[in-house]
């Protein structure tokens, strides 16, 4: 079991197929966007158990959409938000592959996207360019990108300027915001 905002028990993968987001991750990047989350538009991409769409909600975004790959964090993500989502609530949950899954969502710009990628995965670049080339970005908005600097470092993206980095024992957080007249 995982608690998030509210002390609200979550579902949980067993074994080490995902890899939660830590409390202390999720507390700080919900600090950093405090002002940004009540009534947002989130998207969570490479979703796990869903903790963060899950707190999202909790914490007054509107509308929560979701990209999972895995058959099994896809229905555990599902049941924890449709546990927490509130009736004026808005939640979407896609299966598939994380980079084929977004043209579904072609020019429905997002306030936040939160992307937590498997560390070792090759999906950094080709998701963080595909946000950008089917406008998934408010102008206003933020992408906060969970990563190992073992397997990633945050770089240059057409479209996206890096704005903050932040480090949390070995989870690293960076935070792009689309390059203005992009």
């Amino acid at each position: 079991m995982l608690r998030i905002y509210g002390n609200r028990a979550l579902k949980t993968l067993p074994g080490d197929a995902t890899r939660p987001t830590s409390a202390r991750v999720r507390e700080a990047l919900f600090n950093i966007w405090q002002g940004r989350v009540v009534d947002c538009r989130w998207l969570d991409l490479c979703t796990g158990s869903g903790a963060m769409g899950a707190e999202a909600l909790c914490r007054g975004a509107a509308e929560v959409v979701g990209i999972e790959l895995s058959a099994e964090a896809y229905a555990v993500t599902r049941e924890n938000w449709q546990k927490v989502a509130q009736s004026d609530q808005t939640i979407s949950l896609f299966r598939g592959d994380v980079v084929k899954q977004l043209s579904r969502l072609h020019g429905q710009p997002f306030d936040c996207i939160y992307f937590d990628p498997p560390y070792t995965s090759e999906l950094y670049a080709p998701v963080l360019e595909r946000v950008v080339s089917l406008n998934l970005l408010q102008p206003t908005g933020e992408i906060a990108v969970e990563h190992s600097p073992a397997a990633w470092e945050p770089a240059a993206i057409a479209g996206l300027e890096l704005v903050r980095q932040k480090q949390y024992g070995t989870s690293h957080l960076a935070f792009y915001a689309a390059t203005p007249g992009s």
